[in-house]
């Protein structure tokens, strides 16, 4: 078979120009929209105190290049120095993480915690901004960041990257600003701490007034369930006008077959621990003042137990920068004049005298239960069996006291 000229040429140069166009085929295949991935993962409640209200990350898919990775902004060491005090203290720091998909995924096969990914509908040029902003973001001197629960945590860091990263406006089906919603921060606590009832009371004692002020939705987006559904319900409006929806598709990646923890405690409740209380303490009162004895040994434990958490919440109230602890009425409760008072008050409980300190606090707890209804904080109602015990004990000694006067 004999070649022409003309047709030797066409080969040669296809054969000169075959590199060119498979290097030219592999460039487009690396920026066609389905060689990346980026996706938002929502991760289902654990049982430690810092995992009930879920988990959020973003996974970053480059199947050209190979990359399955996870953006994690919740890392947290437990071993740093004073962790506990600067926890208190509202100076926790977290930090931006990234591993490897697989070693997320097996992390949460272990704790039996479900995981959804949400595909989302970015354009390359979208993608490619986000990438950089988590890139810079873990750079050494930008991965540590200054934790806030409500205000810059683990779901919102990741939306307002994503939304910083869109070419035109993320508009949610709701309006995220409007305080229509009838719900606060501790109706949420309250939401995603069913069946831990003690963890759900130190909150409670812990949150002040300002916690059960209504917030708008976009407040709400620190659980990221509420991220996860609102997400869902969005749309990328360009700058020319055209609307598309932010999620592509969303799935269940990781299913454990574990029940989500919303199952009521079978143990020991804060509120049965407080009645029981009460009824000991009401019953030893009712039998001191009938032997016409001060039990004072009961005063000690009661009120030394009740200044120590006065101590705590007075030092959350005054010196930490959390949100929503301060102010906090259940101080006219749990003060820590109870603990600075107990020496001089027990001294003249012992050789059965009145004390002012009793009377006082006898006359503040009485209009504290009497106005629990209106006082503009929602108290953990356990809280009242224990107000009741420092009462009747301020009332014995005001009793036993009474023939002396």
């Amino acid at each position: 078979m004999k070649f022409s000229l003309p047709a030797f040429r066409i080969l040669i140069f296809l054969f000169l120009c075959l590199p060119f166009i498979a290097v030219q085929a592999q460039e487009h295949k690396r920026d066609t929209p389905d060689s990346i991935r980026i996706s938002l993962l929502t991760c289902a409640s654990g049982e430690e105190i810092y995992s009930l209200f879920g988990h959020t990350a973003i996974r970053y898919e480059n199947h050209t290049r190979g990359i399955d990775a996870v953006f994690n902004y919740g890392i947290f060491n437990f071993n740093a120095p004073n962790f506990i005090l600067r926890f208190a203290l509202g100076e926790t720091d977290y930090q931006l993480g990234v591993n490897s998909y697989e070693r997320f995924a097996a992390e949460y096969h272990y704790l039996e915690r479900d995981v959804w990914q949400q595909e989302l509908n970015l354009t390359p040029q979208e993608k490619e901004r986000l990438i950089a902003l988590l890139e810079e973001n873990y750079r050494p001197e930008n991965r540590v960041y200054r934790y806030n629960f409500f205000y810059d945590n683990c779901a919102t860091r990741p939306r307002d990257l994503i939304e910083k990263s869109i070419d035109g406006s993320l508009q949610y089906a709701d309006n995220m600003t409007d305080t229509n919603t009838g719900t606060s921060f501790r109706d949420l606590l309250h939401k995603y701490s069913e069946g831990h009832p003690w963890s759900r009371f130190g909150m409670d004692l812990c949150m002040g007034s300002r916690a059960d002020k209504i917030i708008n939705r976009r407040l709400m987006m620190f659980v990221p369930f509420y991220v996860q559904d609102y997400f869902n319900q969005a749309r990328i409006v360009n700058k020319d006008g055209q609307a598309r929806p932010l999620v592509l598709n969303e799935e269940k990646i990781i299913m454990t077959g574990s029940e989500e923890a919303e199952q009521p405690s079978d143990g020991f409740t804060p509120m049965q621990a407080a009645l029981l209380l009460f009824i000991l303490t009401a019953a030893a009162t009712i039998y001191g003042i009938r032997r016409k004895k001060t039990l004072w040994g009961i005063d000690l434990a009661l009120f030394f137990a009740a200044g120590t958490a006065g101590c705590i919440l007075a030092f959350l109230a005054l010196f930490s920068q959390h949100p929503a602890v301060s102010p906090n009425y259940l101080l006219f409760v749990f003060h820590p004049l109870h603990l600075f008072c107990l020496p001089c008050m027990l001294n003249r409980v012992r050789k059965r005298k009145r004390s002012r300190y009793m009377l006082a606090n006898f006359i503040v707890l009485t209009l504290f239960i009497l106005l629990w209804l209106v006082i503009p904080q929602r108290f953990p109602l356990a809280v009242l069996p224990l107000a009741l015990c420092l009462l009747i004990r301020s009332a014995s000694n005001l009793i036993l006291t009474y023939d002396k006067k």
